[in-house]
C-alpha cells in the first residue's frame, strides 16, 4: 500500500485549501473532514475521478452519492428547489443536513449510475470551513463517509485514507462528531427522513417542515 500524503488543515487552513484544490481539479481523490466524519471526495464534474471514489468506497453506483457546496447559490444552480429548502437552508446550514431535491438538467454531474426516473440530489453545505473553501473553489464535491462499505468510520485523516486503499491526500482537521448528517427528502410533501442524523423531526417542524412516516 502506497503512503498517505497527510497536510495539516488546522495549522495552515491556507495550505490545506490549496492543496486539496490542486488535487481535485487534477483528477484526484482526497480525504478531508467536515463536522460530522471524514469524508473521500472528488469534484462532481470529473466521471472518472467519481468512479474511483466509488472503486475505493467498495459501493455500488446506482447508490447515488451527495454532494457538498460552498452556499445556498451553489445549491441553487442544482436543483429545484422549493419554500421549504429555502427554510431550512437558512435554519440549519451550514450544518448536518443533506436536502434530497429534484436535479436540474443542465446541473452537469456525476454522482453515479444513472437509473431510470426522475433526477435527484442529495446536497449538503458543511459546518467545515475548509470544505465549504474547496467547494467555493472547485465547485460541487461529491462526497462520502471515508470507510469502506459497511465498515465504521475511522475518526482521524491517516486512519480514513489507510481504510481507502491509501496512496491519497488526506487533510487533518481535528475531531468530528462521529453522527452523520440527517438525509431528508424533500421530493415528496410532506418530507420523509430517509436517514436520521443530528436533526431530528422536531427540529425540522419547529422551521415549519414537518416529515412524514
Amino acid at each position: 500500500m502506497m503512503p498517505v500524503e497527510l497536510v495539516d488543515g488546522v495549522g495552515d487552513h491556507d495550505a490545506a485549501v490549496r492543496a486539496v484544490v490542486e488535487r481535485l481539479l487534477a483528477g484526484q481523490v482526497v480525504v478531508i473532514p467536515t463536522e460530522t466524519v471524514y469524508g473521500v471526495a472528488a469534484s462532481a464534474t470529473d466521471p472518472e475521478a467519481v468512479e474511483e471514489l466509488f472503486l475505493r468506497k467498495g459501493r455500488s453506483t446506482e447508490r447515488l452519492m451527495a454532494v457538498l457546496v460552498a452556499d445556498v447559490a451553489q445549491a441553487r444552480a442544482l436543483a429545484v428547489i422549493d419554500e421549504r429548502f429555502e427554510r431550512l437552508a437558512e435554519a440549519m446550514w451550514p450544518g448536518p443536513l443533506t436536502m434530497v431535491l429534484p436535479r436540474r438538467p443542465d446541473a452537469g454531474l456525476t454522482l453515479g449510475l444513472e437509473l431510470e426516473g426522475p433526477a435527484t440530489i442529495g446536497i449538503r453545505c458543511p459546518d467545515h470551513e475548509l470544505a465549504r473553501a474547496v467547494s467555493a473553489e472547485v465547485g460541487p464535491i461529491v462526497t462520502t463517509s471515508a470507510n469502506r462499505s459497511g465498515e465504521e468510520t475511522p475518526s482521524d485523516a491517516v486512519g480514513a485514507a489507510t481504510a481507502l486503499g491509501g496512496d491519497l491526500l488526506a487533510v487533518e482537521g481535528g475531531p468530528c462528531t462521529g453522527v452523520p448528517s440527517t438525509v431528508l427528502d424533500l421530493t415528496v410533501n410532506p418530507a420523509r427522513i430517509l436517514r436520521l442524523g443530528t436533526i431530528g423531526p422536531e427540529e425540522l417542524a419547529s422551521v415549519g417542515v414537518p416529515v412524514g412516516r
